[in-house]
This record gives C-alpha cells, structure tokens and sequence, in this order.
C-alpha cells in the first residue's frame, strides 16, 4: 500500500491566491504596455530608450508570467489528485476532515 501525504489547507488556497497574483500581474503588464504606447507620441532620444529598455523587460516578464501559469496549474493539478486518492483510500478520514472544516468555517463566520 503506497502512503499518500494529507492535503494540507495553505495548499488548498494557495492556487487561489497564485491565479489571483498572476490575474494582478497580467493586468499590470497591460497597464504598462498601454503607458508605453502613449507616451511614443512625446520625447526625444531619451524617452525612446526608456520605452524601449520597459519592452524588453516587459517582454521578459511576459516569459515568466506564463512559465509560472503553466506551474500553478501543474501544482493545482497535482494537489487535486493526491486530494482525490486520499478521499478514495480513506472516506471517513475524509467526511471527518470535512466536518472539521466546515465546522470551523461556520464558527468563523458566525463570529462576524
């Protein structure tokens, strides 16, 4: 019998927080680009280097941004299987997880 490791809850809200901080950043990358675009119509030499030094680096952040996308969703997915096997080898475990949980949430938000 394989021994499967118990899904922890940062892991259960970390792909949340993850797409949230790729969504945010997706955004800030458009912001710029669109600030790069306007300001082509002013400046001289030195305002064209700039422009031309954030697309680089806007570039690169494109590069990352999809490589780290591509990470999240693997480790969503990773995280979603083990969760699965784990429910499989031990539903009661599981259920009991859950009540936990849902109790806690509802002590939590009853509070509010």
């Amino acid at each position: 019998m394989t021994s499967h490791k118990t899904p922890s809850i940062s892991t259960e809200h970390e792909p949340h927080a993850s797409h949230q901080l790729v969504d945010d950043f997706k955004a800030l990358i458009a912001d710029a680009e669109a600030l790069i675009k306007v300001s082509a119509e002013h400046g001289g030499e030195a305002m064209h280097s700039v422009r031309v030094k954030a697309q680089e680096t806007l570039s690169t952040a494109k590069e990352s941004l999809s490589e780290a996308q591509g990470l999240i969703s693997e480790k969503a997915k990773e995280a979603a299987q083990e969760a699965d096997v784990f429910v499989h080898e031990k539903p009661w475990q599981a259920v009991g997880i859950a009540a936990g949980a849902g109790l806690l949430i509802g002590l939590l938000i009853s509070r509010r």
